[in-house]
């Protein structure tokens, strides 16, 4: 069965997305998502790639506006925070335009010591730095021509979603939070993903330890999570046994590689991973919730973790997606206009 759905999933990105292969070349934007803006047309939704700066570094990111968009007019506006590993131009910026297609001002900005954005040493994944650029986000866009900084909404994807919550545990300008695929880092990083790694978290602890000294002492960085996507074949993907990883290493290294997107993070990372949780006193949250999941995601134990333990809130929602895998949510036709009806109903109600 994995074997023909690899096959299946191989065919359907040759044929649906060969248009996306180097797109972020093709593209002026450096967009690689299907249907993705090129160029800044008459009635259509516009990109704006701003920067602004957050704790001394440079941040990068793209404004997506409604068609017809007049600055003197007040809308409501969404920030989008991206996958780990990934970057603005790829799901993050999918949904962004999705939403600014529906009326709202959206942004999605890289993480800082990510893609585009500044920050060294590079590829830092540490949930402070990205609880805060959401924060980061929040600032920039409630002073957008144009913004009603007090219709305010988040959405979150993957890691991006687990900084969500966090963030929006103590910024009460969210009024309106909702995560897509929702993948708790400190949770993975600590205990594995689905929970297979239990029994190595202190040598794991006592490797990011050691990493952080090295660096102190050397200069050295180490990092974890390399992965070399042109190396990888089919064969080796079939092996992987998990769905997110099997159909990630697709997506993020075929279907809709970016050059700026990477897997890797710097091991001393882990100290400050490793110690988190996503969830931890999620019940601050005291807004309006929607967790979006695909109902065959393998993931999907997390964003009912979530939901459980959100307590705060009486307005709460798990939104299954049916058929979907964690992946799939990323470009899937049928399900991400199942997603984005969802949350045009979640928004157009709560800002």
């Amino acid at each position: 069965m994995k074997k023909m759905f690899l096959t299946t999933l191989a065919m359907v990105s040759a044929l649906a997305f060969a248009d996306v292969a180097d797109a972020a070349e093709r593209n002026p934007f450096g967009l690689v998502y299907r249907g993705a803006i090129t160029e800044n047309a008459k009635n259509k939704v516009h990109i704006h790639p701003v920067t602004y700066t957050l704790n001394g570094l440079k941040i990068a990111a793209n404004v997506y506006t409604p068609a017809e968009y007049d600055a003197t007019r007040k809308y409501p506006a969404v920030v989008v925070a991206h996958p780990n590993g990934g970057v603005k131009e790829q799901v993050a910026g999918l949904y962004a335009q999705r939403l600014a297609e529906n009326g709202y001002v959206t942004i999605a900005a890289d993480a800082s010591y990510q893609g585009a954005s500044e920050g060294t040493p590079r590829n830092v994944d540490k949930p402070r730095y990205r609880t805060e650029d959401i924060h980061g986000m929040a600032d920039y866009i409630s002073s957008y021509p144009g913004v009603d900084a007090n219709r305010l909404g988040v959405l979150g994807i993957c890691g991006g979603g687990g900084y969500t919550l966090n963030a929006a545990k103590s910024d009460k300008r969210f009024k309106a939070v909702a995560t897509l695929s929702m993948f708790n880092s400190g949770q993975v990083r600590r205990n594995g993903y689905m929970n297979t790694q239990l029994d190595s978290v202190q040598t794991r602890l006592q490797e990011a330890s050691d990493a952080r000294a090295r660096e102190i002492a050397t200069g050295e960085i180490s990092y974890s999570g390399n992965v070399d996507f042109d190396a990888l074949t089919d064969e080796s993907i079939r092996k992987i046994p998990t769905d997110l990883y099997r159909e990630g290493m697709i997506y993020y290294g075929q279907t809709h590689r970016h050059p700026n997107s990477t897997f890797r993070y710097t091991t001393s990372s882990l100290m400050d991973l490793m110690s988190w949780d996503a969830t931890d006193q999620i019940e601050l949250i005291n807004v309006p919730l929607l967790l979006i999941a695909g109902e065959k995601a393998d993931s999907l134990y997390m964003s009912e973790d979530a939901f459980r333990k959100a307590t705060g809130t009486g307005d709460k929602e798990l939104f299954k997606i049916p058929g979907a895998t964690h992946i799939q949510t990323y470009f899937v036709d049928e399900y991400v206009a199942l997603a984005i009806s969802r949350l045009k109903e979640f928004y157009g109600k709560n800002l």
